[in-house]
C-alpha cells in the first residue's frame, strides 16, 4: 500500500505520535511508501531532519511554495526560512 500519494514536499505536517505530537513541520523528503522526513527549522533543523512512519503525521492541505521550490531544485531551505514560513502560515 503506497501512503504516499498526496504527498508533495513543502507540505505543511503535524506530528500526531511522539514527543514531538502536536508541532508544525515541513515536509522534506518521501523515503519510501512508509517514511519521510521532515524539518522544522527549530527542535529539527534543515540538516537533521526527523525520520518518520508517514501513519504517524496529519498531513495538511498548506504547502509553503517558497520552500517547495527550493527543495525541488535539490537544495535545502534555511532554518530561518522554515521557521519564518512555518510562523507565517499559522
Amino acid at each position: 500500500m503506497d501512503n504516499t500519494q498526496g504527498l508533495a514536499l513543502g507540505t505543511v505536517l503535524i506530528s500526531r505520535s511522539g514527543r514531538d505530537k502536536g508541532r508544525r513541520f515541513v515536509l522534506i523528503e518521501i523515503v519510501d511508501h512508509e517514511y519521510l522526513l521532515y524539518a522544522d527549522g527549530d527542535l529539527r533543523p534543515v540538516q537533521k531532519p526527523k525520520k518518520k512512519k508517514i501513519r504517524h503525521v496529519a498531513v495538511t492541505r498548506e504547502i509553503l511554495d517558497d520552500i517547495r521550490e527550493v527543495l525541488l531544485r535539490g537544495e535545502l531551505p534555511k532554518n530561518e526560512e522554515l521557521r519564518r514560513a512555518l510562523a507565517q502560515d499559522h
